[in-house]
């Protein structure tokens, strides 16, 4: 795991946890809008440090968002089938989502968002 993602997943943790300990969310919202957060400064940091990125913001941007909002919806789905439909314990359920997100979200970014371009 890359700095850049460790820090977003402690971002969506912290999320989660507040979210559900102090505020009274559910899980599910409460990581929804963790990997929400977390996706802001994955994509700084991934942008600045871990893939050197020359594209501009706009291009970058556009296809990191396009590849996170497919991980937003498997976070989520998995989350409440977990949560809700197998009734596992939200820490245990956002682990192995952690996990499926990461692979998800490193590949479409490595492979695509952030691809180098060629020159013309």
């Amino acid at each position: 795991m890359h700095a850049a993602d460790a820090t977003g997943t402690a971002v969506q943790y912290i999320t989660l946890w507040a979210g559900v300990e102090w505020l009274g969310s559910t899980a599910v919202v409460a990581s929804a809008v963790g990997y929400l957060l977390g996706s802001v400064v994955n994509y700084l940091l991934n942008y600045f440090f871990t893939f050197d990125s020359k594209q501009s913001h706009v291009e970058a941007a556009s296809k990191y968002y396009a590849v996170l909002g497919v991980g937003w919806c498997i976070n989520t789905g998995l989350m409440a089938l977990f949560v809700n439909v197998l009734q596992m314990n939200y820490w245990v359920a956002q682990i192995i989502t952690t996990g499926i997100g990461l692979v998800w979200n490193f590949l479409g970014s490595r492979f695509w968002a952030f691809r180098p371009t060629r020159a013309k």
